[in-house]
This record gives C-alpha cells, sequence and structure tokens, in this order.
C-alpha cells in the first residue's frame, strides 16, 4: 500500500483536528473510532471481511502500512474471527497518540510543544497542508449536499465521524441539524462502514461488555476456549473482559 493515497484513520484523525487549538475533538472515543477505521481500510485492501458481525482474515499479507500490519497481524493470531464490537471494545487507549505520530512521521502534522497552567508540557497538532483536510471536509460536504451515494470510503468515513460524535464538531449548533441528520444517513452506502460504525457506538453504550454479563447472570461463569484463553494471556485486543468494561466506560463519558 503506498503512499499515494491516505488512509481512513488518517483521515478521521484530520477531521477531528481542530485547526484552531491543535487538538482532537471527541478525544475519548476517536480511539475506539480508529481502532474501526482500521478495520475499514484493511476490509478495502482485501485483507479482512465480516462475516455477519464478526471479522475474519483473508489474506494475511501485509499492506506496507506500519500502523495497519499492527492491527492485521493481532487479528491473524486470534485464528479464528473475532466480533468487531470485541476488537473495537479491546484496549485502544493510544491509538490516537500512535496516529498522531504516525502523521506527524508522514509530514502531514508537526507538533508544537507548549505549556498547561504555565507547568504541565504539552503537545499540539497543526496541519502541515490544510488543503488535504479541506478536500476531507469537502467530500464529506458534497456527499451530503449533494444526496449522491458517495465512495465506499467516503460513505465509511461519514459513517465513523458520525459515531465518534465528530458532527457536532463539523456542523455546530442549530444549522449545522439537517447536515448531522444526513451525515448520519450516509452509514447505509457502505456495509463494512456501517458494521464497524455501529460497533463503535455499540461499545460506547457499554454493549460489547452485555453478552457475557448476560451469560454469568444464566448460568454464572462460562469457561472460555482454550485459544480464546490464550488470546487472552497474550493480551490480544478485544477478549478481556475487564478491558471491554473499561473502554465502554471510557467512551459513554
Amino acid at each position: 500500500m503506498g503512499r499515494s493515497r491516505r488512509t481512513i484513520p488518517e483521515e478521521l484523525l484530520l477531521l477531528a483536528l481542530d485547526p484552531a487549538t491543535g487538538t482532537t475533538a471527541q478525544p475519548q472515543s476517536l480511539d475506539l473510532g480508529l481502532a474501526g477505521a482500521q478495520l475499514v481500510e484493511l476490509a478495502l485492501a482485501g485483507r479482512i471481511a465480516p462475516d455477519g458481525d464478526r471479522i475474519a482474515v483473508v489474506m494475511a499479507r501485509p499492506t506496507g502500512d506500519p500502523t495497519l500490519d499492527s492491527a492485521l497481524e493481532l487479528l491473524r493470531r486470534r485464528g479464528s474471527p473475532v466480533r468487531a464490537v470485541h476488537w473495537i471494545g479491546g484496549p485502544r487507549l493510544g491509538l490516537r497518540q500512535t496516529y498522531l505520530t504516525h502523521l506527524e512521521r508522514c509530514g502531514m502534522v508537526h507538533a508544537v510543544a507548549g505549556q498547561m497552567c504555565g507547568v504541565l508540557p504539552t503537545t499540539r497538532y497543526q496541519a502541515t497542508e490544510s488543503a488535504i483536510s479541506r478536500e476531507i471536509r469537502s467530500r464529506l460536504d458534497n456527499a451530503i449536499r449533494t444526496g449522491v451515494p458517495p465512495d465506499p470510503r467516503t460513505a465509511a468515513l461519514a459513517a465513523l465521524a458520525h459515531a465518534v460524535g465528530l458532527g457536532k464538531h463539523l456542523y455546530p449548533g442549530n444549522e449545522g441539524r439537517s447536515s448531522r441528520s444526513r451525515l448520519r444517513d450516509l452509514i447505509r452506502h457502505d456495509p463494512m462502514g456501517g458494521l464497524v460504525a455501529h460497533a463503535v457506538m455499540d461499545v460506547q453504550n457499554g454493549a460489547a461488555a452485555q453478552p457475557r454479563r448476560a451469560q454469568a447472570a444464566a448460568g454464572g461463569a462460562v469457561r472460555q476456549p482454550a485459544a480464546r484463553a490464550t488470546a487472552n494471556a497474550s493480551g490480544t485486543p478485544g477478549q478481556s473482559r475487564h478491558g471491554h468494561g473499561r473502554m465502554a466506560r471510557v467512551g459513554a463519558r
């Protein structure tokens, strides 16, 4: 995968980056959205495919993008399809910083060091080429304004932007209400983007932990299959019940 095309995680992060403050909107849910965006990008690259509400690896060959390949390898190690809601609800804290650092290496943003209250060190990020952010935003605006079905990449980006709550950042106030509604409606134009976006919203609503809570209530502790227990011990994302609960609570704040 060359650098001639920006990935959906990169575009989602650039959309969330506030040019005035150098910070990202919806930081708590953005980690979830970036994890979901990785799945969409891997699906578009032919590496994974939906299997009901699960994600299956269909080609393990690396894409050439280190951040995507890291996610692909983790999925491959699972050995069996994983529910999208469990993958996204896994330990995703820090993914936003990983992508900010990635964008800095690629020259899309530059870091600006500063201090909070004159004491605490902070880092803000500014886009190096505002034309890139304008082009991304223009694609969403055109899809919203014209009503013409967008291409799969734009549809998936719109679905994820809605899922993490960027609608109120991109189209604020009462005057942006109809645009936010149309942004939400774009979710139907890409099946994979829709699956992932709904999984992101489910995690924020705490749905990732509900099936296991229901199982425990019905019959006590449920014995895990050996492969899944091994994945837990190795720290593979999306399998720790406590990790799910933490991410669900973080995303819902």
